[in-house]
């Protein structure tokens, strides 16, 4: 109808019962996974920038497996800034996309040599300023190397959270403020960690074990 509108997207949270059930649904999982932490070998903030970028599209196994060589050559961004990029791409050439994340680290080194030399950037402002670094990244780095909550939305995140009700969009930055205005600030870290290693253990992209999901009482997928 002429000058009719569309009806206006539901609100994170305006689902009856949804807060109170993913709060709930946070504390069982982050209860069920206590070791649940960053699985990225890394020394300092500069290691973790790296092995997260190597990651996407990667395991975090074969990233480890890639990041001791790497850092025994480049050590610190002063030496990966100045890196040859062939030698570098050589390096990590087995995580995949290896054109795309030498030129991110190479170009993030440069900016963290030039513009950061006495200490690495601790804000979320600041490390969106590095090539190849977007929220997911600096929220890793914020929460690993100096406990600032943030929700890191990676693959398991993301498809754990739609399975579970809890966010109805694809877009990582909506599915970080969704979970952000559902789950306590407090929790932020350890949920995201909870949510990817059950992604990884229980909640498989395939074939997901029902049987053994510790939230399969309240899960409006369990059935599917």
């Amino acid at each position: 109808m002429p000058g009719s509108r569309k009806p206006a997207k539901p609100k994170p949270g305006s689902s009856p019962g949804l807060p109170a059930r993913a709060r709930a649904t946070a504390r069982v999982l982050i209860a069920e996974y206590p070791d649940a932490r960053c699985m990225l070998d890394h020394r300092d903030p500069f290691q973790l920038l790296v092995a997260t970028i190597l990651a996407a599209q990667c395991t975090d196994e074969r990233v480890n497996q890639v990041t001791p060589a790497l850092f025994q050559r480049f050590p610190d961004p002063p030496t990966m800034a100045k890196a040859d990029i062939a030698e570098l791409e050589s390096l990590i050439r087995s995580t995949g996309f290896f054109h795309n994340k030498a030129k991110s680290i190479k170009g993030a080194s440069e900016v963290l040599a030039r513009d950061f030399p006495g200490a690495f950037p601790s804000t979320m402002e600041d490390l969106l300023k590095l090539p190849g670094v977007g929220r997911k990244t600096a929220n890793v780095i914020l929460g690993t190397c100096f406990g600032v909550p943030g929700i890191v939305v990676d693959t398991h995140v993301r498809r754990v959270a739609q399975r579970l009700g809890l966010v109805s969009t694809d877009d990582p930055e909506e599915i970080e403020r969704d979970l952000g205005q559902l789950i306590p600030r407090k929790d932020w870290i350890a949920i995201s960690h909870a949510l990817t290693f059950h992604g990884r253990r229980r909640c498989a992209a395939r074939k997901p074990d029902h049987e053994h999901c510790p939230v399969r009482t309240t899960c409006p997928s369990r059935d599917l």
